[in-house]
């Protein structure tokens, strides 16, 4: 089966959009038209270009978001006993755009003899490998639904995590972006008229009205030649920080900093723990754990030591002594790695390690947020008060001349 957009009219006017699941575009007509849709336009949905447009990383995509919901509400009605095709129909009734497109795909695969995973794994781009080889571990072993629930937690601590240090983000960053257009708008619409009905006035200017009218007058001579060359650094910054090299340098240069590292070191290894414990839990070796836990993180530091620590596990040599020796992760998260695997409960001791550095993540973010608010007020209102300063200092005596 393929999947089509649609566009149509029902018998009430009403125009409606979406997309249906058929063999051919006929048949979609027919099937649409039996529920009282006349078809307007209708083509096929590319699922690739729908995962390419997937995979963008904007800030606000729900992609991850619709995702978890539909692991948890697969595992419910699994464990209530509905036929996995009736439960991916489920799904992709009540989600539209991409998602939709990905889950009727899936559906359709399922339908014509491919196992979950298999169908899962024909769209790389939408679903990550943990997720592919976890529910390949479920149907393999006949708990595919018990295999979903312990998916769908894994993916709600992580998108709490990602959420909270965002939202905590956000106020600063709206400050910052506020103040600078506020001051921008002052020094170039603002003063400069201002100014030079003043000069006229007075001989000399006060000494802070002449630093604002030089930042003014600057801004106003060469702004489209600050603008261009900030463009230009940002640009550069950015094609250096794609390169393979310049992440690398860009990763270790973030776990390194003075108080945002500790916070994304502990985020990195809280999401590793959660990958490790959540694959070793439903089955899976722990080197295959590890080798699924480094295609899953981004961070090019605790990729590599990763990739070293599963080599050395792989090659025999103790758990501890193997992690030590990558160097990216703390000693407690050696610790707990190495007594798990003696005692058998790594699963269980790698949840308590990610939730610990969650708590603790989350209360440094809060702080962070706490220190940054009042210290970039405080920024603001300086530099509001030195221009406001600027502009009542020669009115003040341009009175006193008159």
């Amino acid at each position: 089966m393929a999947v089509f957009n649609y566009t149509g009219v029902k018998f009430d006017s009403t125009v409606v959009r979406g997309t249906v699941s058929a063999d051919t575009p006929r048949q979609a007509r027919d099937q649409l038209r039996g529920e009282g849709v006349r078809v307007k336009k209708i083509g096929e949905a590319s699922v690739g270009s729908t995962s390419k447009k997937a995979s963008l990383p904007l800030p606000f995509r729900s992609f991850r978001v619709q995702w978890a919901t539909a692991v948890h509400e697969m595992a419910m009605m699994l464990h209530a006993g509905i036929p996995i095709l009736d439960a991916l129909d489920t799904i992709a009734d009540q989600n539209r755009g991409a998602f939709r497109v990905a889950m009727l795909s899936v559906r359709d695969r399922v339908a014509s003899g491919s196992s979950l995973a298999g169908a899962l794994a024909e769209q790389p781009q939408l679903f990550d490998t943990a997720s592919i080889h976890m529910v390949e571990v479920g149907e393999n072993s006949g708990t595919l639904d018990t295999v979903l629930q312990q998916l769908a937690q894994f993916k709600r601590k992580q998108l709490t995590l990602r959420n909270s240090v965002t939202t905590a983000l956000v106020y600063p960053l709206f400050l910052v972006c506020f103040g600078t257009a506020a001051a921008l708008f002052l020094m170039t619409s603002v003063l400069p008229p201002l100014l030079e009905n003043l000069e006229e006035t007075i001989n000399v200017l006060p000494w802070p009205t002449q630093i604002a009218k030089s930042l003014s007058n600057l801004l106003l001579d060469y702004g489209w030649l600050l603008a261009c060359f900030s463009v230009l650094i940002i640009f550069s910054v950015i094609s250096i920080i794609r390169t393979e090299r310049g992440r690398t340098y860009w990763h270790q240069k973030l776990l390194q900093a003075p108080i945002l590292g500790p916070m994304v070191v502990k985020q990195g290894v809280s999401r590793i723990a959660m990958i490790i414990a959540t694959l070793s839990r439903s089955g899976i070796e722990l080197t295959k754990a590890v080798e699924l836990a480094e295609r899953s993180t981004s961070n090019r530091v605790f990729k590599k030591a990763l990739k070293q620590f599963g080599e050395r596990i792989a090659a025999g040599e103790d758990v501890s002594d193997a992690l030590a020796q990558s160097g990216a992760f703390p000693p407690l998260a050696v610790r707990v790695f190495s007594v798990g695997q003696e005692s058998g409960k790594l699963d269980e001791m790698l949840f308590q390690l990610a939730d610990d550095y969650d708590e603790q993540v989350a209360t440094a973010s809060a702080r962070l947020t706490a220190l940054l608010e009042p210290a970039l007020i405080l920024i603001l209102a300086a530099a509001v008060g030195f221009l406001l300063l600027a502009t009542i200092l020669p009115i003040l005596e341009a009175g006193n001349v008159m």
